[in-house]
């Protein structure tokens, strides 16, 4: 199971998604440091199946993405919000962040 939230802003919304075993945990590694413990309300939106679940909100219309663990990462990369390529690891635990930047001259 994970954490789906989505954050609304002005300037485009925010997608947090963390396996629901890593809440509630410190991850450190190096100069590495994810602070679950502290801010687990920032992940804690929806709790669903990840085989199930459908991602409602249009991927054009997020701006960042905070992607914390297998299941959550496995799932973003299957709906195209994120790539293998970006995944990067703590302790072992896939992590992801994706941002768009926009053209303001468009």
């Amino acid at each position: 199971m994970i954490y789906i939230k989505i954050h609304q802003a002005e300037e485009g919304d925010i997608i947090a998604a963390c396996d629901e075993s890593l809440i509630d945990k410190v991850l450190e590694e190096g100069e590495i440091y994810i602070d679950l413990k502290g801010y687990p309300e920032f992940y804690k939106g929806d709790l669903v199946d990840p085989k199930k679940y459908n991602l409602s909100t249009p991927l054009k219309e997020l701006n960042s993405a905070n992607i914390i663990g297998k299941e959550s990462v496995d799932y973003m990369i299957e709906k195209g919000l994120i790539v293998a390529e970006n995944v990067k690891y703590i302790n072992g635990i896939p992590y992801a962040h994706s941002y768009v930047i926009k053209d303001e001259k468009k």
